[in-house]
């Protein structure tokens, strides 16, 4: 079975950043871990809530590169002369990836409660109309 392209599509112009982005996604790797939601807080703007129980904000880091919104923990292992006669809370990292939409911003982070809030917006677009002249050649 042959792998299907946007560009395979004649009335499909411009789309070849789609498609990309779909690879990009599908490649981000993320594991279960944080658990995460995504809600809609209004018409044009989102939360994401991660359960980062144990992260304090120095272990925490948000970075957008290249329109992908990556959240980073690590936890120092403060384990050193302890002895755990059960350890069921591992200091552990995890990078979680969310691909940004065109006009989506990262607004506000907020930790609190051993849950991650990061804001994002995104603006609305002006509909534009365009009438393009027919020249005699």
């Amino acid at each position: 079975m042959s792998k299907l392209t946007l560009g395979a599509y004649p009335h499909l112009l411009g789309f070849e950043q789609l498609e990309r982005l779909l690879e990009r996604t599908a490649k981000t790797g993320n594991e279960g871990y944080p658990p995460f939601n995504i809600e809609q807080t209004s018409d044009h703007s989102y939360r994401i809530t991660l359960a980062v129980a144990g992260f304090s904000e120095s272990d925490l880091s948000i970075v957008v590169e290249d329109r992908q919104l990556v959240i980073r923990g690590r936890q120092t292992d403060d384990s050193e002369g302890r002895i755990f006669l059960h350890r069921g809370i591992a200091a552990r990292q995890f990078q979680r990836s969310f691909v940004l939409a065109d006009g989506v911003e990262v607004g506000e982070a907020v930790i609190e409660n051993g849950l991650l809030h990061v804001d994002l917006t995104r603006a609305v677009p002006e509909p534009v109309v365009q009438t393009i002249n027919i020249r005699k050649g």
